[in-house]
Parts: C-alpha cells; sequence; structure tokens
C-alpha cells in the first residue's frame, strides 16, 4: 500500500494539481468573465438596474414567436427567453438547426428583428472564466481530455484509498505540525491538508467521475438510443423525465403564451426564464416555462433545477409539474442531478463556494506537497529506482514540480495579464490569450529544467508574487481602474479578482524570501546499497 500510495501519487500528482487549481478558480468562473470584460460593466450594471423594471412581456412573446414562425417554421423547437438578464435584459430565441446543433438569436425587444452578431463588439473577446472552467474537466481537448482528467481521478482515488491504510497515525498526526525541520515538515503539512478535508477530496473525486458516466462509459447508452446528437438529447431527456411527443401534421395555431406563463408562474413560485414550445404549430404542440433560480433558491436547495410547468397547447391542461429544485425522471435523474450539484456547488452562495474554493486549494497543496515531498526524501539519500538513471529521473521530476506547482499559477495570472495587454482589436483574441497561457506555462517548464532547483523555485514564486501583487496596477495603466473604485460603485467581482490576487502575491513573495533565505541542502548521496547495486 506505501509503494501504491507513493508511485500513484506521484505520477499523477501534476496532472491532478493542475485540475484542483483550475477547479478552484472555476468556482468563480463568472466573476474572473466580469474582470476580463470592463467594456461590459456598464451594460451589466444597467441590466441589473432594469431587472425588476415593468416589461411587456406579452408583446415580446408575440414579436419572438412571429421571428421564429417566419425564420424557422420547420424546427422541432423554440426557445424563448423574454428576459434575457445574461444579454443587457434583451429578447433571445433558441433552436435545433438542421444538423440537430443549438443555434440562437438576438432581437430587438421592441421591434422583434434580429440584431446583428457583432452588436456587442466593442467589448474585448475573451473566454473569460469559462477558460478554467474547460481546462478543470477536459484540459481544452474535446476528444480524450475527459478521458484522461476521469483516469487520473480514479488513480486520486486509490491514492485516497492507499494513504489511509499506511497511515497509522492519520488522527494523531493531523494534531501535529514541526516547522522547520525539513522531510517531516512536508511530511506533516502533506497529512494535515489530506485528513482535514478527506471528506471533500473523495466526495469531489467520486462526483467528477459520476457526472461524466454516460461519456466515460457510452456503451449502454449507445444500445439503447443509438449516437448522434438527437439520440444524446433523447437519453437526456429520459433520464430528467421529458418525454417528446410525436407530430400528428395536423396544423394548429399558436395560442397566446402570456396567460400559461402567468399560470406557470403561480404554480412554481418563480419568475419565467424560459418558454420551451415542442412541435411548434402542430396539433401535438406542448408550452412548457421554466422558473428563474433566484438567490434565495439557492441558498436551501441542493439542487439547482429550477420549477417547470408544461401544457398541452390544444386545451391548455397542466401535463406535468416540477417544483423548485425538484427533479423529473425519478431517483436516477435525482441522482445524476444531486452529484453534479455537490461537484459544482450552486447552492448555498458565496459561502460554499469560499468553502470549496479552500477546499479545492487544499486538495492542490496535498498533491503539491506529496510530489514535493518526495523529492524531499531523495535529496539527501539518493535512491535506485530507475538504475543508471535514477538521477537524470530525479532532475526530470524537480523540474515538473516546478513546473505544475509554481509555473501553472504563473501561467494563470499571465491569463490575466493578457486579458489587459493584448490589443481589443486583435483577431482571434480569444484564442491569443489562451496562447499566452499555454506559452507561459512552457517557458515555466524550460526555466524549471535549465535553472538549478532552488533558484528555479526562487525565481519562479518571485515572478507570481509580483504578477499578482501589480495586477491591480495594471488595471489602473490600461483601464484608470482599481480596487478602492470597484469597491465604491459596489463592484465586488472586479474587486474579488484583484484582492484576491493581491493576497497570493503576498504568500508567494513570502514563500519566495523563506526559500532564498534557507541554507541550501547538501547534494543527494548514494546509499550503499544502491551503490553496490550499480556497481553489478
Amino acid at each position: 500500500m506505501a509503494w501504491l500510495h507513493t508511485w500513484v501519487g506521484l505520477w499523477f500528482s501534476w496532472l491532478l494539481y493542475t485540475v484542483f487549481l483550475t477547479g478552484s478558480l472555476a468556482l468563480f468562473a463568472e466573476p474572473i468573465t466580469h474582470w476580463m470584460t470592463p467594456e461590459h460593466h456598464a451594460a451589466e450594471a444597467a441590466a441589473a438596474a432594469q431587472e425588476n423594471a415593468p416589461v411587456d412581456r406579452a408583446r415580446r412573446l408575440d414579436l419572438a414567436v412571429d421571428y421564429m414562425a417566419r425564420h424557422h417554421p420547420g424546427a422541432g423547437m423554440w426557445e424563448i427567453w423574454p428576459v434575457n438578464r445574461h444579454h443587457d435584459n434583451g429578447l433571445s430565441v433558441y433552436w435545433f438547426d438542421k444538423n440537430g446543433m443549438y443555434a440562437d438569436a438576438e432581437l430587438d425587444p421592441a421591434t422583434g428583428a434580429e440584431l446583428d452578431d457583432h452588436h456587442d463588439e466593442a467589448g474585448r473577446a475573451t473566454m473569460g472564466g469559462t477558460h478554467f472552467v474547460n481546462f478543470h474537466y477536459m484540459l481544452h481537448e474535446s476528444r480524450f481530455g475527459v478521458w484522461i482528467v476521469a483516469f487520473a481521478t480514479m488513480a486520486m482515488l486509490v491514492a485516497l484509498i492507499s494513504g489511509v491504510v499506511t497511515h497509522k497515525r492519520i488522527f494523531k498526526d493531523f494534531f501535529t505540525f514541526r516547522a522547520k525541520k525539513g522531510q517531516r515538515s512536508w511530511l506533516d503539512a502533506h497529512n494535515a491538508v489530506a485528513v482535514l478535508t478527506l471528506p471533500f477530496q473523495f466526495m469531489i473525486a467520486y462526483t467528477g467521475i459520476v457526472i461524466s458516466s454516460a461519456q466515460l462509459m457510452p456503451a449502454p447508452v449507445v444500445a439503447q438510443y443509438g449516437s448522434g446528437m438527437e439520440a444524446t438529447r433523447l437519453y437526456l431527456a429520459e433520464m430528467q423525465g421529458e418525454e417528446k411527443p410525436a407530430r400528428t401534421g395536423q396544423t394548429l395555431a399558436m395560442p397566446p403564451l402570456e396567460p400559461l406563463v402567468a399560470r406557470a408562474e403561480a404554480m412554481i413560485g418563480q419568475s419565467a426564464r424560459a418558454i420551451v414550445i415542442q412541435n411548434p404549430e402542430d396539433s401535438s404542440m406542448r408550452v412548457a416555462v421554466y422558473g428563474w433560480n433566484e438567490a434565495s433558491d439557492a441558498l436551501h436547495n441542493i439542487s439547482a433545477t429550477t420549477g417547470m410547468a408544461e401544457f398541452s397547447a390544444a386545451t391548455g391542461d397542466l401535463l406535468r409539474m416540477r417544483p423548485a429544485g425538484g427533479v423529473n425522471g425519478g431517483a436516477p435523474a435525482l441522482t445524476r442531478q444531486v452529484m453534479g450539484d455537490l461537484h459544482m456547488a450552486p447552492f448555498g452562495g458565496l459561502a460554499v463556494k469560499w468553502l470549496y474554493f479552500l477546499c479545492g486549494l487544499a486538495g492542490a497543496a496535498m498533491m503539491g506537497t506529496g510530489a514535493v515531498l518526495f523529492m524531499v526524501k531523495r535529496r539527501a539519500k539518493l535512491g535506485n529506482e530507475f538504475g543508471a538513471a535514477t538521477a537524470r529521473m530525479y532532475r526530470l521530476f524537480e523540474g515538473l514540480n516546478v513546473a505544475a506547482l509554481a509555473g501553472l499559477a504563473v501561467a494563470c495570472i499571465g491569463f490575466f495579464w493578457a486579458n489587459r495587454l493584448l490589443p481589443i482589436a486583435l483577431e482571434n483574441r480569444a484564442l491569443w490569450e489562451l496562447r499566452c497561457f499555454f506559452g507561459l506555462w512552457a517557458l515555466m517548464l524550460a526555466h524549471a529544467w535549465l535553472c538549478r532547483p532552488r533558484l528555479a523555485w526562487v525565481t519562479q514564486l518571485g515572478l507570481l508574487a509580483a504578477l499578482c501583487l501589480l495586477l491591480p496596477l495594471l488595471s489602473f495603466v490600461t483601464l484608470g481602474d482599481h480596487p478602492v473604485a470597484q469597491i465604491a460603485r459596489g463592484d465586488w467581482e472586479s474587486a474579488g479578482v484583484e484582492l484576491t490576487a493581491m493576497a497570493v502575491g503576498v504568500l508567494s513573495a513570502w514563500a519566495a524570501i523563506r526559500l532564498w533565505k534557507k541554507p541550501q541542502s547538501a547534494p543527494a548521496q548514494r546509499t550503499p546499497r544502491a551503490t553496490q547495486k550499480a556497481a553489478a
């Protein structure tokens, strides 16, 4: 078990560290995106101010239906967002195109005319916080990324279980930390963060695998539903207890939507977010009204599902209803929903997000201290795990430790710097931000292998500290904005990003200074047994 814990933990520690760090940042994807789109701040504030303003929803629904009837009469589904909080309180419509792909259009709420796709070009193109979300679960690799992360997550479960079995004094050592003791201090730190967040680590790893189960084990789904986008939608619809009616071929005029929407709001106790029309203009037509999840709903519902009421368009009869937080489809759908929500933490407000953020960083620290501990053990006593190549392999591990732990953090804050420094009109700007992230990370890896380990650690931690501490100054130089002004106008999302970066900068500077002042350890020596094996 000790051997299994050591080597499974080592080989996957670097990847798992990146998954945990970017996953922790992904929890605040929306504030990060807000910070990275400063040109939209005024529009977002105006939309928030108009959120409760009177809206002629009946007219907006009529305009949306008229647009869909003229431009997409053959679509099997129409979806209307009469008040889109994510698009300046605008009017949005969605449908499935001929290729089965989700398509959308923004309409003028006053006239129903389609707006140009580039009507908000004044803003900078960016992936924002979505970058950390995508990298967290699929490494920006759509075909194999999910498999790679899932395999590493299974390895993490193996390492966790073997670590618990191996550690004889797991609870006693949790209350023990011996500072400035070299290897002993690293082991104490590794044990403390692991034991303190052990339930969280098990939960986050297990739920991460479960919510991707259909993608990781597609054979049962393909056997039952077939392959392709339509089969996937059918599977998800049945999992959620949704039944798509068959078209009859008999024409049915679209009924007034506003009375149905008002009835649905009274039933589910939420304001209407989306109106989904199945088989529009057919006698089998159904109208489903989905609600908005407010902050109060997220505080007491683990499940993030919104309320829903579905009606027959022909008779107006209620066909199905789901309360906020409820799930249609029985126990399998409920289990899947709760697993997903436990993993992504849409409930509990900021308190739960910060709790997940800290536990996620503790998970990253568990991976990082384990990788460092492996090398600390071998600095004073060189083993012989890889024969004649042992010294070279250890040097490889040292470089990976620096690049994965400090280098990834430098790349993450570099992503923020690229957002401010790249020209707004740059073609493929969002892609260039991503290139800056991976390019800077590659430079940190090269630097870690070209420099002595101790110098590499000090340099990259120092660079991380400088980039984090100077981020507010960068915003001031490029935008004339700073945390004091952000707090004064109530923009806590932008202020939170910059203040958190400064806190990370202070910690990184402290670590760099401590490491710089620490006496350099003596080079590793071969043990007599290892020397004899090498001679043989």
